[in-house]
């Protein structure tokens, strides 16, 4: 299969959206502790998801699995435990940050750890720096850089322009000190996604060979390596039912249980079609497949902003952090444009 990086562009735009939308959702969950409807849109995101696209997709699930070299599994788990870790605290800096400044500065530190660390450690670096192609899509990557750190010098000031009352009317548990810390390791954890990717092709390799057709080829990874985020998230979530006396909510009548179960298990379906499409997306990018985690990041980063400005989140600011915001969307949106021409440069003959 030929690449194509502007369809692939916009298969990580549409994972994007995914992904800058799946909390809203959760808003509408009532009487339920954090970790409840956390676990629910977990088992969806997760399990449910995962499974039931690759057995529509990949023809040959079971053998692809059972052949698949044991080294790619175990890293591909391995490192969807330590992303889960990522997952889960990034959940948190929605809870205390809200989801502009959340978003950004969690994604931020994953934009950049997950999309240079990769090349550097398969020795394709010098490659990168050695070509025009490669030069751009690096340029890109600084790009989205720099406009995901606009992005978070906004959602700062931000904070600091708006009253105690409006940012809890907005972000009921806003915790600036405390959202900061959640956020940056978050976004480091939140990384090993893009190396699980890496440690997974193996798996996708012999998907291809057993009859999947090249684009769901990542689908059988993700049941791997989803599978690592889920331990990690369930552990932690029943530590916390029980700790916290929670349990009860799945069982309590006195709350809306069948509103609570849909709104949870339509957070983790939302959840997981962001990398339904981010795997698709990275099979249309070509030699440089690396820079997809870019542009996943900024189109998170972009829509995530979007859904802030419509729930009032940036209410109060002044029209100057509201510049610095629109500044920092614009670099994000050219970065995915330079990425997606510098993916174009390398597949050209």
């Amino acid at each position: 299969m030929d690449p194509n990086p502007f369809l692939g562009v916009g298969l990580h735009a549409t994972g994007g959206f995914a992904a800058g939308s799946f909390y809203i959702p959760f808003k509408r969950v009532r009487a339920w502790s954090w970790e409840s409807y956390w676990l629910v849109g977990g088992v969806f995101s997760w399990i449910v998801a995962p499974w039931v696209a690759a057995l529509a997709m990949v023809p040959h699930l079971w053998p692809v699995l059972d052949h698949a070299p044991i080294s790619s599994l175990f890293w591909s788990y391995f490192f969807g435990v330590l992303w889960g870790i990522g997952g889960l605290t990034f959940g948190l800096s929605m809870r205390y940050l809200g989801m502009s400044l959340g978003y950004a500065l969690a994604l931020g530190f994953c934009a950049a750890f997950g999309t240079l660390i990769p090349p550097m450690f398969q020795g394709e670096f010098g490659a990168l720096v050695g070509s025009m192609s490669g030069r751009t899509v690096l340029s890109g990557v600084a790009l989205c850089m720099i406009g995901i750190a606009i992005c978070g010098i906004a959602g700062m000031r931000k904070e600091r322009e708006l009253s105690d009352e409006a940012k809890t009317a907005t972000i009921k548990e806003f915790n600036f000190v405390k959202g900061v810390w959640v956020a940056v390791f978050a976004g480091v954890m939140s990384a090993c996604m893009a190396f699980a990717i890496a440690a997974g092709k193996p798996i996708a390799e012999l998907a291809v060979q057993k009859g999947t057709p090249p684009i769901w080829q990542n689908t059988p990874v993700f049941v791997v390596v989803l599978a690592g985020g889920f331990t990690t998230n369930c552990l932690w979530c029943v530590y916390l039912n029980w700790s916290n006396a929670s349990a009860r909510d799945y069982l309590n009548s006195a709350t809306p249980l069948l509103g609570n179960y849909l709104y949870s298990g339509l957070a983790g379906v939302t959840w997981y079609l962001q990398f339904l499409f981010y795997g698709m997306g990275t099979t249309q990018m070509g030699r440089f497949d690396f820079s997809s985690w870019t542009l996943h990041m900024a189109f998170i980063i972009i829509f995530s902003n979007l859904w802030g400005l419509f729930f009032r989140e940036w209410t109060g600011s002044s029209r100057r952090t509201l510049r610095w915001m629109l500044g920092g969307l614009l670099l994000l949106l050219a970065s995915t444009v330079v990425v997606g021409y510098g993916n174009k440069l390398a597949a050209a003959p």
